[in-house]
């Protein structure tokens, strides 16, 4: 395989081997410091990080709040906590090597305001902050002001053009890479345009060959590309290796920092990684963020696409073929349904989903009494951890609110991260992954149920394997 070469990143040379940042706390300071300490590019999430007491426990972000909105300064308050006390430890422990990045998403919940009170109470000790979910203008001209290097994360040349025009271009002199996503592999959520087909994934080298033609007209022709998704080992990219189409490229790992001693998830979440198939991991588009997602197939996902099977279409007065009566609720109110769509929620509630709950579409989904119940006071409980959430139908705005009615086909997303992040919980709660993660099971570096440490992954990767 060719010799990896340094790269100029965040004003350092370094090894071009970047940590793919994860959220809730799935990478955190421990990680991150540790794939610095190897002279490459740690990055730690800083969406609801955690923060210690002074015993070096875990704080629970527990929330008191009577309203939303009181939960959501809550959670501003222990994002901003957390976000500080991981780059402190990612910054000690990496010994002042590599470079430390942090990783946002732009559709988490005062983002803009994390941002400041993270970037302040940590000068000196972030480098970079990577950016994605969303069009992130504001990132630069707020990276710009505490002198920190900013990594748009994009899955086409169209979105990075849209950026750059509008915002870029105004601190172009901070922009110290742009991380291509692909948005068919990548793990968590991805950058799926309504122009493109989630069924027919895109090889990647002509979109980000694009990317490059296009930072070229602005002269941006050394300035890092960071290949994110579906990058298991470097062997399999030797030919992106100074390759003068693309230019000074980096290549982020996100699967494969997951199965690492100090990666802080579960034992039992790194055993189940060793376990997958391929397929196990499937793009769905069950989050409240609207985004599409990569998950792992498991009863918490394959609940959600059943619920949503269980789904009829519904009108309030008998309108064409919506000329058949359905009683819903506990005082039977009537709407009207096909005559078939009344057949089967019929046999849905002869299973036991005798619930009807209404979503934004003008549809009825059937669910259990209980799984009503659970719904409703997730949704009744929302901390508003995203800048707009269809499950509750928060929003970040001066009402509070979407206008629209909570969506039960979706899910709190904070309480589900939360809860694999902390807990042995594996099948009951999203598991995010890229596609290749069922390779953890074929790979022979992974026989018998090996985890190395961060230094034995990355001195791994630069053999290329």
């Amino acid at each position: 395989m060719k010799a990896l070469k340094s790269l100029l990143i965040s004003g350092r040379e370094v090894l071009p081997l970047v940590e793919g940042g994860k959220g809730i706390s799935i990478s955190n300071g421990e990680s991150s410091g540790a794939w610095a300490a190897q002279g490459g590019v740690g990055t730690f999430s800083g969406v609801n990080a955690d923060f210690f007491d002074a015993s070096g426990a875990i704080v629970p972000q527990l929330y008191r709040g009577r309203t939303r909105r009181e939960r959501h300064e809550e959670l501003i308050a222990y994002s901003i906590a957390g976000g500080i006390e991981q780059a402190r430890v990612a910054y000690e422990r990496s010994g002042g090597l590599g470079r430390i990045h942090m990783n946002v998403l732009w559709e988490m919940a005062a983002a803009e305001r994390i941002l400041h009170g993270v970037l302040d109470g940590a000068r000196g000790l972030i480098n970079g902050v990577t950016c994605g979910a969303g069009m992130p203008y504001r990132i630069a001209e707020i990276c710009a002001h505490y002198n920190v290097y900013y990594y748009p994360i994009v899955s086409s040349a169209r979105a990075f053009r849209a950026l750059w025009k509008r915002a870029y271009h105004k601190f172009g002199e901070w922009l110290g890479g742009v991380v291509y996503e692909d948005p068919w592999l990548a793990g968590g959520h991805n950058g799926l345009s309504n122009v493109e087909d989630p069924e027919k994934p895109e090889p990647p080298f002509p979109r980000v060959r694009e990317l490059r033609n296009l930072m070229r007209e602005f002269g941006l022709a050394q300035t890092p590309i960071f290949m994110a998704g579906g990058v298991w080992n470097l062997r399999e990219w030797e030919d992106w290796i100074d390759n003068p189409e693309l230019g000074p490229m980096a290549f982020q790992f996100g699967t494969r920092p997951l199965l690492t001693k100090e990666s802080p998830i579960s034992d039992a979440w790194k055993r189940r990684l060793l376990e997958l198939k391929e397929g196990d991991v499937y793009l769905n588009r069950f989050s409240p963020t609207g985004f599409y997602s990569s998950a792992v197939r498991n009863p918490f996902l394959n609940e959600l696409a059943e619920r949503s099977e269980r789904q009829i279409s519904f009108s309030v007065e008998a309108v064409g073929d919506h000329s058949a009566t359905l009683a819903i609720g506990a005082r039977g109110r009537i709407v009207y349904v096909t005559p078939h769509d009344r057949q089967r929620a019929q046999g849905w509630i002869g299973e036991g989903f005798t619930e009807a709950m209404r979503t934004p579409d003008s549809t009825l989904v059937f669910v259990t009494p209980q799984g009503s119940q659970d719904i409703r006071r997730d949704q009744v409980n929302c901390m508003g951890c995203l800048s707009a959430c269809m499950f509750s139908n928060w929003a970040q705005n001066e009402a509070g609110t979407t206008g629209k009615l909570p969506d039960p086909r979706s899910f709190c997303i904070q309480k589900t991260l939360q809860a694999i992040r902390h807990s042995e919980e594996v099948d009951t709660q999203l598991m995010f992954a890229g596609h290749n993660a069922f390779r953890f099971a074929s790979d022979p570096y992974y026989a018998n149920g090996f985890i190395p440490t961060v230094r034995e992954l990355v001195e791994r990767l630069q053999t290329g394997g």
